[in-house]
This record gives C-alpha cells, structure tokens and sequence, in this order.
C-alpha cells in the first residue's frame, strides 16, 4: 500500500515518518516555495524528525495523487477546503481519504470530513485519524493511543489494521461526529487550560477538565453524535497532551496570551472556537468555556475578566449543566 501525505508541518513530515517506519511507500507533498518542504529536501529533516531516503517530496499535487492508494491530509484546517477542491480537479475522489488533522470550518461550522463531502467526495471514502500523542514523545520511543473513524466500517478496520504499530495503538470509533467535533473542540480547552497557567490559576484545570467535556458533550448531541465520545480518546483522552503538556501550541498560546506575550506557532483553537460559537448558537447549546474564550479572542475581553466571570456564574446541578 502506498501513501501520500499532503502537508510538509511538524505532524505531517511525523506521520510521513511513521507510515514508512511500518514499511510502506511514501510521498509527501508541501506547496512550492513552501520554506518547510525547502528544508525538508535540503537536509531530509526538522525539528523532530530526519526522514528516510524512501520517502519522496515533492510540491507536484497531481503527483501525490497519481501515487497513493491512501492520501493523508495533515494540513491547516482551514486550508482544507482549497486543497480538496484541487484534489477533486485532480481525481483524488477515486482514492481514500484520511484527514489527519483537528478543527471545524470557521464561517460554517461545517466538521472536516462534511467540508470534503461538500466539495463532492463520497463519504464512505473518509476517515479521521485523531487522539492524543505528541512527536516529541512519539519519537523518543514512548507510546500512545489513538483514534481512526469514518462512515465506512470496513474502511476504517482497514486503517487500524495497516497503521498499527508498537508507537500508535489505534481504537476503532463509531461516531464521526462526536470524534471529529471531540478533537477539534479540545484545541479550545487547551487555550483555556494556558490562560490558567499564566494567570496562575493552574489548580483549576481540574474543573476545566470536568465542565470542558460535559459542554463539549452538550454540542456533540445536538449535533446529532454520541455524548460519549467527549469522555474518549478524542477529547478527554487528550486532555493530558493539550492541557497540560510543554509541547501543547494551544496551551502555550493561552499562556502566552494571558501574559501578554506573542505566540508564533498555529493554535488551531483560534479557528475552533469561533466555528464552536457559530455552532452553539445555530443549535441553542450553553458553551459558557467557549464564549468566555471568544470574548477574549474576538471582543478583545480581558482573560482574567472572563475567567472570574465563569468563575462567579450561578451554582448549578454538576451533571446535568
């Protein structure tokens, strides 16, 4: 089986890396003049990872296309649109899809796997890798669980069984909607849990964990998915890499925010949170973490402010809000 890996960041040059540590032939594509894939041919490395002469890169799209079976999508979530619609140009609905990535569509709340169906892929060709890990741990040989889900069963069995190894043991899933929703929306906590570290207010990760997922789970079944999925692999089960970990973007964004420093790297929960409020409203959904972070992010409302205000909110039953 051969594989080509759209993307040339930290995650996509990872999972380039891993797919041929199992043995299997690999392309990886960045856009011309792309600094990253620049580096990439000059030195078959980053930060993270030096990448095996076996793996091809290359900035030709049609190329990548022509040769996989399976193409991997690691890219910005809202780029995704504009390369799925260069992807169905070029034929790629003829091939499998697995968007290894973590958001929702910013202006329409549409999930990742319903933007490619919108641009005209089938379904059932779709999956989501997604869950906690870290290259940073992945490449110092320190295992992690994570998560594959589609609409096609068969399709999905396929992929846990071709992509296991001893780094990634993969679980099947069974609700796209509550893991594409799940992974994205813990991007969103994660900021939070930054904001509490550079306030100083790290003992109230805890409650963040706890009311995080039961909000989450809220807009999970209003849309339609399993509220169970908030308390899985692709949301609580990765609260640990995101909340609390050195090498979360979105933690160390937060933190930086909160002390009024800047943050160079992409925090993916910028864009989810205003997709999450977008949703929250059109579904009539209390997502009081995520408004108080949208204050913040896009009414320019100070971080402490908001967190004293959900803080000071009216004393409600535990579970049920």
């Amino acid at each position: 089986m051969k594989f080509s890996v759209l993307g040339v960041g930290r995650w996509a040059t990872f999972i380039s890396w891993y797919i041929s540590r199992l043995g299997y032939g690999v392309l990886e594509w960045g856009r011309a003049g792309s600094k990253n894939l620049e580096e990439l041919i000059r030195t078959r490395k980053n930060e993270y990872v030096e990448l095996p002469d076996a793996i091809t890169l290359t900035d030709d799209l049609s190329l990548a296309v022509e040769y996989a079976d399976v193409i991997v999508i690691a890219i910005k979530s809202q780029a995704l649109r504009e390369v799925a619609q260069r992807l169905l140009s070029l034929g790629a609905d003829k091939k499998k899809i697995v968007l290894c990535m973590k958001g929702i569509e910013e202006g329409t709340g549409l999930r990742l796997t319903e933007v490619m169906c919108d641009v005209g892929f089938d379904k059932n060709s779709l999956a989501v890798w997604v869950g906690p890990g870290h290259i940073q741990e992945f490449t110092k040989g320190r295992p992690n669980c994570m998560l594959i889900d589609g609409y096609n069963k068969e399709y999905v069995g396929q992929l846990v069984d071709t992509l296991r190894g001893d780094l990634i043991r993969f679980y099947y899933g069974d609700d796209i909607i509550g893991s594409e929703i799940g992974a994205a929306a813990k991007n969103v906590m994660g900021i939070v849990a930054g904001f509490l570290d550079g306030a100083g207010m790290a003992s109230l990760k805890g409650p963040l964990m706890a009311r995080g997922a039961r909000e989450v789970a809220r807009l999970i079944v209003a849309l339609g998915g399993n509220e169970l999925s908030a308390y899985g692999l692709c949301h609580l089960g990765d609260y640990e890499t995101t909340l609390f970990s050195p090498h979360s973007n979105n933690r160390a964004y937060g933190e930086a925010l909160a002390r009024g420093e800047k943050f160079s790297r992409l925090a993916e929960g910028v864009y989810t949170c205003a997709a999450m409020k977008l949703l929250g409203d059109r579904y009539s959904v209390d997502l009081p973490i995520t408004g108080a972070l949208y204050n913040v992010l896009y009414r320019g409302c100070s971080p402490l402010d908001e967190l004293s205000s959900l803080f000071t909110r009216s004393t409600k039953s535990e579970f049920w809000h």
